[in-house]
């Protein structure tokens, strides 16, 4: 497709996810193609990670499996884009349903205000239940404040990886750039950690992952503090520039805390520092140190404000270059 017909599917694309998210009773009858790739990741885990190797020789393996797992998501975007072609019309609407299927607008914003319910309605033991679904660190350490935290840090960095990032592959590449990334960042989130078993395996899917998400990680600055002037005014939007300016880079991943620095200025509160992980603590500075240091579920609720406002503001973009390659 040309770049414009890119465009207007990811436009419908976001207006479905957006309203539709991710419907249970279509993903209890069939497995979300996510779950596929899932799959496919854990097989070449399965077959090429087995702890006999040595550390090169699973880093070689663990470059050749990211690579075939690409090559496989690139053919299958190309039969899809292939196949909807047929359709004329009605294949670009199809085609935006497929791609809304990779966004996480309303999924992911539903389930960071599932948490701030559950504080409100069942206290801590319900926001720790509800947060240790989107956010990996050890939840029974956690007190009110770190559940905050957390869930607001992870409403940041999946609005990078979750929502901009597959926008950029796909208005860049098509389906096969789509479904390339999303394979990228599923093998990341698998085994692309620092783990004995996955530090060399999975290295090169860290890595390519990091490259990947660059620019969405610094467009998600812009997009987060153009959300923050529409639902919090200009002081709000000028300090998620300054503290993403200053403190993107105290985080630990090359990425993640560009998107956190900003929604931590933008909503004024501390987010970071020291975190639990499977037992393992994880030091970190704090972002926004002159923030608030008491994170509340209010806050997690502004935050969803500016990320769905952030996403307004893509769709926007979007529709923008449109008009401009009509």
């Amino acid at each position: 497709m040309t770049i414009d017909e890119n465009l207007l599917v990811l436009l419908l694309a976001l207006l479905l996810d957006r309203i539709a998210g991710d419907p249970q009773w279509l993903w209890s009858r069939m497995p979300h193609p996510v779950v596929i790739f899932g799959a496919a990741i854990s097989y070449a885990d399965q077959q090429l990670n087995p702890s006999s190797l040595t550390g090169t020789q699973r880093r070689m393996n663990g470059v050749a499996a990211i690579v075939a797992l690409l090559l496989l998501s690139i053919a299958a975007g190309l039969v899809f884009d292939r196949f909807f072609a047929l359709f004329g019309l009605a294949g670009l609407v199809l085609e935006a349903g497929l791609v809304a299927i990779f966004l996480a607008q309303k999924s992911l914003a539903d389930h960071v205000a599932a948490v701030a319910a559950a504080l409100r309605g069942e206290g801590l033991a319900g926001g720790r239940s509800a947060v240790s679904r989107i956010v990996g660190r050890d939840p029974e350490t956690l007190d009110e404040p770190a559940v905050c935290r957390a869930a607001i840090e992870s409403l940041a960095e999946n609005f990078s990886d979750g929502v901009v990032a597959p926008a950029i592959c796909y208005a860049v590449f098509g389906l096969p750039g789509l479904l390339a990334y999303k394979m990228l960042n599923t093998a990341d989130s698998m085994i692309g950690h620092r783990s004995e078993k996955y530090i060399d395996f999975g290295w090169a899917a860290a890595r390519l992952d990091d490259i990947a998400n660059w620019p969405a990680a610094r467009l998600s600055i812009l997009l987060i503090a153009a959300g923050a002037w529409i639902r919090r005014g200009m002081s709000p939007c000028r300090e998620a520039i300054r503290v993403a300016v200053r403190d993107g880079g105290l985080h630990r991943s090359p990425n993640s805390g560009r998107p956190e620095a900003a929604m931590a200025g933008a909503l004024n509160v501390q987010l970071a520092g020291p975190r639990i992980y499977g037992g393992v603590v994880v030091t970190e500075p704090m972002i926004n140190n002159a923030g608030r240091d008491v994170a509340t579920a209010g806050d997690i609720e502004d935050g969803v404000s500016v990320f769905y406002a952030s996403c307004m503001v893509l769709a926007g973009l979007i529709f923008g270059l449109f008009l401009c390659f009509l």
